[in-house]
């Protein structure tokens, strides 16, 4: 979930300078919502084709991500810290410099 957090807020950060080759870009990409549903790509470009509603969508979107994706890794940092190191990589350092 982190990793396709970064992801899209990358793309959203790429698209934000808003020249031809960005434009293409969330063309394109938001076409591949349409495996999904064609009505979810209409609703992410605010209509018909990608335009400037998309534009301000988009930086919103940029602008919340991060905060998110903050809250996210910080969850992930309590839980890992309160469920403990158990995976095998763990074990081997104990093992090897344990006293």
């Amino acid at each position: 979930m982190i990793l396709v957090l970064v992801i899209a807020t990358a793309f959203l950060g790429y698209v934000l300078p808003w020249a031809q080759i960005s434009l293409w870009a969330a063309t394109v990409i938001t076409n591949l919502l349409r495996v999904i549903s064609p009505l979810l790509v209409i609703w992410v470009w605010g209509g018909y084709s990608v335009n400037r509603v998309t534009l301000s969508f988009f930086f919103t979107l940029h602008y919340l991500l991060p905060m998110f994706l903050l809250v996210i890794i910080l969850l992930h940092l309590v839980f890992l810290h309160y469920s403990g190191r158990t995976g095998p990589v763990y074990s081997l350092v104990k093992l090897v410099f344990s006293p």
